[in-house]
């Protein structure tokens, strides 16, 4: 890489007056007789750095560039959240300089550590400005290149990239350099060139934040679509469950509609189907007891027998829990309406 003294350098080099500007000359010479195997002087302003370092002017500038504007850094919280939330919404994702997300979330993170969310939108933005960076050193716009490169180093200044990009920056700029000093290009055409290069950043980058913003609206939609289905599923599980239950109160209403409606039923009513006869017990058998018991029972719609209980028994407590037992088997055909009625069971021991 080479380097060109400026107008301004040459003014700030002292001037030696013509008499020892004549006998400096004529040591150069007498040296140079004496010296033959010895290299030549540098030229004023050539670089003295090692062949691949860069000069120490040019490293000293470079460490004292900021990824993050002076602009940028002076602005609020709000305003930052703000303006990242803009630009991150019009593609604005690494670039213009000092007006892109990047910059803005990473003044934000100074200003507000803790705040994960910036931290996420940071992550997300690293591979895309890596992509960025690679493309700017491609097409020579090596300043570019290493305003991203600080955005990189700023994000995360771990991260796998950096080295790879630093170096791969360096190389190709050392070899634009190269090129550039053997072609001898004119100002006029250099000035094309970088106006070239300009819109084709602008292009390029243009083209790659509106890819990116398309994918992330486009993961954005899917989220939303599948938030809309989860919601759309639990609203079709509430109303069948609503309509289920709608469905079951009908019902009811009917059968109790059904109910009111029908006749009442009566003893009359009842028609045995079966009614078996109780098992008599064995002392009162033995000792020849003879008795009755009359027994309160209902009869269900389906014809079976609930409620039943002894009324009065004779003698008391001898026949009631054979009579009970009896009587809670017996069906009788389906009744339009519980019937609740009573029967009289003898107990004749057999003669």
């Amino acid at each position: 890489m080479f380097t060109n003294t400026t107008a301004a350098g040459r003014r700030m080099l002292p001037r030696l007056p013509a008499g020892a500007a004549v006998l400096a000359l004529g040591l150069l010479v007498l040296l140079a007789s004496c010296k033959q195997d010895a290299p030549p002087p540098a030229a004023p302003g050539a670089a003295t750095t090692p062949a691949g370092e860069a000069p120490a002017q040019e490293q000293a500038a470079e460490q004292e560039a900021e990824a993050v504007s002076a602009e940028v850094a002076a602005m609020s919280a709000e305003q930052l959240r703000e303006a990242a939330s803009r630009a991150y919404q019009e593609s604005r994702l690494y670039a213009p300089g000092g007006d892109n997300a990047m910059e803005y979330y990473l003044a934000l993170r100074d200003k507000q550590p803790a705040d994960a969310g910036v931290s996420s939108a940071l992550v997300d933005l690293l591979p895309m400005t890596v992509i960025a960076t690679e493309q700017s050193r491609d097409r020579g716009d090596f300043a570019e290149a290493k305003r991203l490169l600080g955005l990189i180093e700023k994000t995360d200044s771990s991260y796998p990239a950096i080295d790879r990009l630093r170096t791969t920056i360096a190389s190709a700029e050392g070899e634009a350099a190269r090129r550039a000093a053997q072609e001898q290009l004119t100002a006029e055409q250099e000035a094309q060139r970088q106006q070239q290069l300009e819109r084709e950043r602008q292009e390029q980058q243009r083209l790659a934040q509106e890819e990116a913003a398309r994918e992330l609206a486009a993961q954005q939609a899917a989220q939303a679509e599948a938030a809309r289905q989860e919601a759309a599923r639990q609203e079709a599980a509430r109303q069948e469950a609503a309509r289920q239950e709608a469905a079951r109160q009908e019902a009811a209403r009917q059968q109790a509609q059904a109910a009111a409606n029908r006749p009442a039923a009566t003893a009359a009513d009842l028609r045995a189907i079966s009614t078996p006869a109780p098992r008599y017990p064995a002392d009162a058998l033995r000792a020849g007891t003879s008795g009755e018991v009359q027994i309160e029972f209902t009869v269900g719609v389906d014809g079976s027998v609930s409620s039943a209980r002894v009324v009065q028994a004779s003698p008391p407590r001898t026949f009631d829990r054979e009579a009970l037992n009896a009587v809670r088997r017996w069906r009788f055909e389906p009744v339009p309406a519980p019937v609740t009625t009573r029967r009289t069971i003898n107990f004749t021991p057999s003669q």
